[in-house]
């Protein structure tokens, strides 16, 4: 199997998923499979030096867990073990000055959730039984662990991060005392997440999550410093198994003027040309030394999109009024999805097939 930058042994069987993911790579930032389990991940630095040498990445990890775990709990135990084996290392980002770092992941399922949190091969997890969990560019694992890597503590102790005295807290003994500036962002930008969850307590929904992704003034949706949030995801895991799971996705950044687009698994799914990035016959994210020079791997919708948003920006009045249509499209996606997961609809599996294709070409009308 050839991930980004290694190759690891494939499995007999890998499940079907959908992606979320930077265009050079063969991993994904987020995404699901077909049995509803969905995992994204977050970057993070620690006490463990990242390494430079190519390994898999985080975004590797994220497509790992999806295409062979069934459950959440399958997934945490692929990816620490391919961890534990392989290592993470080597850029994350397509430019020519190395950015690394190591990851959070979130992970859930119809019945469960779990975060799992890593430093270089090492690994805490923790199983989440109720309530609601965020992460954010930070380790947010303390003493209720529920999985470790087996030589966790022993590292901490080895390493002078731990005593070895009462309780043992992942992210007090892994975390760096003094953190690069873009962490200190990450923990307002925790906290403002753990908040908004909190508010909602007892009856989040799907517009809820996207409420919560559009929040610029916590800066859970970034459009400045040189990062902008590059796509967005919510998924709807119901309990009845006999209820599809329903994922929405942007495909275009920064969500406060995106779309979220509905995508059900079912046999015979329509392919979205649209929102698939172009290849390259001789991809400078492939050639060594990497990404010497750039192309332009924007997809039929982000281009479109772009152009909106610079009308948008000229044309304030013009600019309001196709957000409100926008708004009014995902509305309407939100409406026939409740209609679905309520029972009081039963599309045709071809009407779910097209589903997505259905809504990207919607909006590409309003674009144009």
């Amino acid at each position: 199997q050839q991930c980004t930058y290694l190759e690891i042994e494939q499995v007999e069987r890998t499940h079907a998923v959908v992606l979320s993911r930077p265009a050079w790579l063969w991993g994904a930032e987020m995404g699901a499979n077909e049995h509803g389990v969905c995992v994204g991940n977050e970057g993070v630095w620690t006490r463990e030096p990242v390494g430079e040498d190519e390994a898999l990445l985080g975004m590797d990890l994220v497509r790992l867990g999806l295409e062979r775990g069934s459950t959440a709990r399958e997934a945490v135990e692929v990816m620490a073990a391919l961890l534990e084996r392989y290592g993470q290392g080597g850029s994350c980002k397509e430019e020519p000055v190395p950015f690394i770092y190591h990851n959070t992941f979130l992970l859930a399922d119809r019945t469960e959730a779990w975060v799992l949190e890593t430093a270089g091969r090492y690994w805490a997890a923790q199983r989440i039984q109720e309530g609601s969990r965020n992460i954010s560019n930070q380790l947010s694992i303390g003493r209720e662990i529920t999985a470790e890597h087996a030589e966790l503590r022993q590292r901490a102790r080895s390493q002078g991060w731990w005593s070895g005295d009462g309780d043992f807290s992942f992210a007090e003994a892994f975390s760096l005392p003094h953190q690069p500036p873009r962490m200190e962002a990450a923990k307002a930008r925790y906290r403002a997440g753990r908040e908004l969850l909190r508010q909602h307590a007892g009856h989040i929904t799907a517009e809820t999550f996207m409420g919560i992704l559009r929040d610029k003034a916590s800066g859970i949706c970034v459009d400045s410093e040189g990062f902008r949030t590059a796509g967005s995801m919510v998924s709807v895991l119901p309990r009845d198994p006999a209820l599809p799971c329903v994922h929405f996705f942007t495909a275009t950044p920064d969500p406060s003027r995106s779309v979220f687009k509905p995508f059900v698994f079912v046999a015979g799914i329509k392919p979205v040309p649209q929102v698939t990035s172009p290849t390259f016959h001789d991809d400078p994210a492939k050639q060594v030394p990497r990404f010497q020079r750039a192309v332009d791997r924007r997809h039929e919708l982000y281009r479109r999109h772009q152009a909106a948003l610079e009308l948008m920006e000229q044309d304030q009045e013009k600019g309001q009024k196709l957000l409100q249509t926008l708004r009014d499209l995902e509305q309407q996606g939100l409406e026939g999805m409740n209609a679905l997961l309520g029972g009081t609809v039963a599309p045709s599996p071809e009407e779910l097939a097209d589903l997505f294709f259905d809504c990207v070409e919607a909006e590409m009308k309003f674009y144009t």
